[in-house]
């Protein structure tokens, strides 16, 4: 099989249509395009995320904490902590372990969660260091957005630019490919991993008239896009031209041949909304750099052209690793 995440066809056919809503505490169930669940405690919301770091090399724990709770951002809720995987192959040093632990640690206290606890395992079954971590967060007072809630109508707002995360691994992770692109650029590049989290403008969203949010993550701003308009059952027309790409990202990415909209983008959110230039302005009034670039409507996934947007596939990044068994 092909590296990353499986088509959403074939995660609905193989996984997700097999699990059953069976709890009334569980008030979001799984499906493509929503990352979060939510269960009702008794009278607050408890929201949980899961996800894998299999992508990277450099800066596992700062992209472990930064993504997990990203998820939660999105659903409009507060990260309280982690539970955190650690999978270390057999080649791996203790030096290593303790770099991604002390990673973690820095990570976590920067974006004020704790680390709750989780498990480490030196194993033959992995070739880099894999961490999978389960973040635990509050919902807001609007309770938990869902990508389902966007509706013909709305504008659609994208922070910051696409392919951040990607861009940051592409420059630390295959420098050596990338002779022809100077120094000064790549440390650039590479400086993205500053800017990976969205708790900020999520948070700040949620109160200031989101309807729905995802980050963007594997499969790029496209495969976002697609997402969120499958979760709505919702038609949406994209400005190709509005969407943000930095210099760097471009550069890299015509030197590798790979495509800066389907690339992987934490640090970005997608977001649905009624007034998109109000969303606008007061992101940048904290800011948080955002731009709109198209709207929900009709039933089609579109470019403002009429030219279809494809459904996500492997993420650009899959194109650099070798294929699987």
């Amino acid at each position: 099989m092909r590296l990353g995440k499986l088509d959403n066809d074939k995660l609905n056919e193989l996984i997700l249509k097999k699990f059953r809503h069976i709890r009334k505490e569980v008030v979001c169930s799984p499906r493509v395009g929503v990352d979060c669940t939510a269960v009702d405690l008794g009278g607050r919301l408890a929201v949980l995320s899961t996800d894998p770091i299999t992508a990277a090399e450099n800066h596992l724990g700062k992209l472990t904490v930064n993504v997990s709770c990203n998820d939660a951002a999105a659903a409009g809720a507060e990260p309280i902590g982690l539970l955190v995987t650690l999978l270390v192959p057999p080649c791996a040093t203790e030096a290593d372990i303790a770099l991604v632990a002390d990673e973690l640690a820095e990570a976590a206290e920067h974006a004020n969660v704790e680390i709750l606890g989780g498990h480490t395992e030196v194993t033959d079954s992995v070739t880099r260091m894999v961490t999978c971590a389960t973040v635990l967060a509050k919902a807001g007072e609007n309770g938990v957005l869902d990508a389902k809630d966007m509706y013909p109508g709305c504008d659609l707002v994208l922070t910051k630019t696409a392919g951040l995360e990607g861009t940051a691994v592409l420059a630390s992770d295959f420098a050596d490919r990338l002779s022809s692109v100077p120094e000064a650029e790549l440390a650039a590049a590479r400086a993205f991993t500053a800017n990976l989290s969205v708790v900020k403008e999520g948070l700040y969203a949620a109160k200031h008239g989101a309807v729905a949010m995802h980050d963007v993550t594997e499969g790029g701003v496209l495969g976002a896009v697609w997402e969120m308009a499958d979760a709505a059952q919702c038609g949406i027309v994209i400005d190709k031209d509005a969407i943000p790409v930095h210099s760097a990202t471009k550069h890299i990415c015509d030197v590798l041949g790979l495509d800066p909209y389907r690339l992987l983008s934490s640090g970005a959110m997608l977001i649905a909304c009624e007034d998109g230039d109000a969303l606008v302005e007061g992101l940048r009034g904290i800011g948080i750099e955002a731009k709109k670039i198209g709207r929900a409507a009709g039933e089609k996934i579109v470019f403002s052209d009429g030219t279809p947007i494809e459904a996500p596939g492997a993420d650009e990044l899959y194109k650099l690793y070798p294929e699987g068994c």
